[in-house]
């Protein structure tokens, strides 16, 4: 069974005066994706929704398109519980990640490239026309609505959140774990397992920033509005902007930043 949380006995000091007392802690552990008998990834996640990141991780790195497309998934015949194993009809393409021949971490995104020439590879679509008009008061709904949902991060403090709401604002899936980018694989893999055909009609906040990662991994997955409660970089501004997506930032205290896309914000028209 997974756990998402541990308990543990910590001294705490407020002041000059200490204690004992009782805490939680997100769990961190490593999960292995394996594609057939090969090895394609270790990732550092919190235990649970297991399957679905991996399905988003997948669809991330352009390997499958949806899940029609997994012949099989399960655990090894060993029952380890850190690994998943995947196989594919047909052949798959070979990984995004790969073809950067790069290393990708939740501390730091997307390492060793500088410009959006050296990221073709990265299959980032151009999102087709669409007549979204979102009001500043849907999107200053938002950041509450997720923080009331997120359960782990109320007991731990510890974990990121990747949510998906409907364009009246209304909460429809939210994910957590320690990993910025798991939380928004979990997000879309849920979607891919629901059988979910599009999220062409989708917001989506995270509660950290908004690095290049998770502009890429939005985009895979169709979603046309991205916002963060922290700030973009450069280079998810640019990828948002060659995209046609509207990404907004710093969305937290009655206040957001547009960075690009802004034509979908009513006020901004």
């Amino acid at each position: 069974m997974n756990v998402a949380v541990v308990p543990v006995l910590i001294g705490r000091v407020e002041g000059c005066a200490a204690s004992r007392t009782d805490d939680l802690l997100a769990v961190e552990e490593a999960l292995e994706i394996r594609l057939g008998n090969r090895s394609l990834t270790i990732t550092m996640r919190t235990p649970g929704n297991d399957f679905e990141l991996t399905v988003g991780f997948l669809h991330a790195e352009g390997m499958i398109r949806d899940v029609s497309q997994i012949r099989r998934m399960g655990r090894p015949t060993d029952s380890c519980a850190d690994v998943v194993v995947v196989e594919l009809d047909g052949e798959p393409r070979a990984p995004v990640q790969a073809q950067r021949n790069f290393v990708m971490t939740s501390a730091c995104g997307v390492c060793g490239k500088a410009s959006l020439q050296d990221l073709e590879a990265n299959n980032c679509p151009i999102l087709p026309p669409d007549e979204i008009e979102l009001s500043p008061e849907i999107i200053h709904r938002l950041p509450d609505a997720l923080r009331n949902a997120q359960s782990i991060f109320e007991s731990t403090g510890g974990l990121h959140a990747a949510a998906r709401f409907d364009l009246r604002g209304k909460l429809e899936c939210l994910r957590e774990d320690v990993g910025r980018h798991n939380a928004l694989d979990k997000l879309v893999g849920a979607a891919l397992l629901e059988r979910r055909m599009s999220m062409s009609t989708s917001l989506l906040l995270v509660s950290g920033r908004a690095s290049f990662e998770l502009v890429q991994k939005a985009l895979m997955a169709g979603i046309p509005v991205m916002a963060a409660v922290g700030a973009p970089s450069s280079l998810a501004v640019a990828t948002a902007e060659r995209s046609g997506m509207t990404l907004i930032g710093f969305l937290r205290n009655g206040r957001f930043n547009v960075y690009s896309g802004s034509h979908r914000i009513v006020s901004l028209l």
